[in-house]
């Protein structure tokens, strides 16, 4: 409301100021002025503003203006200036009348026409404000060249105005297209750095899934007592080096593209939840499915240790993910009890067998296998419960069933609450 009223008080100031840039062509007060141009611009480029307020308010004002300009120079008295200017008032509140009855701006999509018709109108305008003029008395003769007269002024100002606000647009549309450009140009070179980067992500996670089975084999042949050569776990250290340079490279990467600002060390359960629910959004629309996620999480905690939870969380996510054939949903639900998180991860996936059940926490144990037939390495859960147990929690199965799988975390509020992570 203060914008538009400021906005209508500086199009009449400028409109009575550049009224004074005057000719009076038929020896009498009737003027030509560069105000009407700027009074039509005005109209035609405030879309918000009314056009009637606006003639109203611009034509009572030229008049106070002259009034006031004729009492500082002493050229009048009050109310003889007053019935010279009064006239004047009825040229801006016909002008815009007509706009407003016409709704002129929808014509400014064709300048041409526009232009003729802003002619018409200033012409019209003009010849109400002397007939005005002439019922006041004022000596005025109608002849061929009085009206010459007025439609020329009539069509230089309209298309003068027209010219000016097409020209203002258009370097308005010109500097959104270049701004258009700019930005088109800045995400194409983020796309290509992307494409880059997903080729290393790519080679990484080959490399970890490589390093997993050689970690499990040698976990394995140390719970047997069987020999172990010192090269498999130098093989394991060499790759995981490998690994680790490949997501400093994509890391630095990803930054530099983004804008990386300095990472939250802290973060609300809720806005973890949130991020647990966004990834998995994307891993599925990858694996071709189509899940519906939701996630209610009404805790106000923040934690520091976010990494853990985050591998957790994702770890069953994920899984529910991959349970799901095709279609399906998952939700995610947080809340408080006692002095207790808990979570639950349910989804309508395939469910886990009963004689599987049993099972699923221990390392090596696995119902998943890739397209090739090769087992999955089945240490993701038992990489969960350990993580729960150094928060003093648990995680349990709560039921499994076709079309409904319920994992539950249960964490001590006190832990997450301690400083640093883990």
């Amino acid at each position: 409301m203060h914008e538009r009223l400021l906005m209508i008080t500086i199009l009449i100031m400028a409109t009575a100021f550049f009224g004074e840039m005057k000719i009076n062509p038929f020896d009498s007060p009737f003027r030509f002025s560069l105000g009407g141009a700027v009074f039509f611009f005005g109209l035609i480029s405030f879309a918000a503003l009314p056009p009637l307020i606006i003639g109203i308010c611009a034509g009572c004002f030229v008049v106070i203006f002259r009034v006031l300009l004729d009492l500082l120079t002493g050229e009048a008295a009050v109310a003889d200036s007053f019935f010279t200017h009064a006239p004047a008032a009825c040229y801006y509140i016909s002008f815009a009348l007509i706009v407003s009855a016409v709704r002129f701006r929808r014509l400014m999509k064709m300048p041409i026409r526009a232009g003729v018709f802003g002619a018409g109108l200033d012409f019209f305008s003009n010849a109400c404000e002397l007939l005005v003029r002439y019922l006041l008395g004022e000596p005025f003769t109608v002849t061929y060249q009085s009206m010459v007269v007025l439609v020329l002024f009539a069509i230089l100002r309209s298309y003068c105005v027209i010219g000016v606000y097409n020209i203002l647009i258009t370097k308005h549309f010109q500097s959104l297209a270049e701004a258009r450009k700019q930005e088109l140009e800045r995400l194409l070179m983020i796309n290509t750095g992307m494409y880059e980067e997903t080729f290393y992500l790519q080679k990484s996670m080959q490399l970890i899934e490589e390093i997993t089975r050689k970690s499990y084999e040698l976990y394995s042949f140390l719970i047997e007592g069987k020999k172990v050569e010192p090269h498999a776990a130098l093989y394991i250290a060499e790759h995981i080096h490998e690994v680790k340079k490949d997501v400093q490279r994509v890391f630095a990467g990803l930054s530099k593209l983004i804008g990386r600002q300095p990472l939250q060390e802290r973060l609300p359960i809720d806005e973890l939840c949130g991020m647990v629910i966004r990834a998995n959004e994307k891993y599925a629309e990858m694996a071709g499915k189509t899940i519906t996620f939701t996630h209610t999480c009404p805790v106000d905690l923040s934690t520091d240790h976010v990494y853990p939870l985050l591998s957790v969380l994702n770890n069953l996510v994920a899984n529910a993910v991959e349970a799901i054939p095709s279609t399906g949903a998952i939700h995610l639900h947080a809340r408080l009890q006692e002095r207790h998180l808990v979570i639950e991860i349910t989804d309508t996936g395939t469910g886990i067998a009963e004689e599987d059940a049993a099972w699923i926490f221990q390392p090596g144990f696995t119902t998943k296998y890739d397209s090739y037939g090769n087992p999955s390495t089945g240490i993701g859960l038992t990489h969960a419960r350990d993580i729960m147990q150094s928060f003093s929690g648990h995680i349990e199965l709560v039921k499994s069933k076709p079309g409904q799988t319920v994992f539950r975390l249960t964490i001590p509020t006190d832990q997450l609450l301690k400083k640093g992570g883990r």
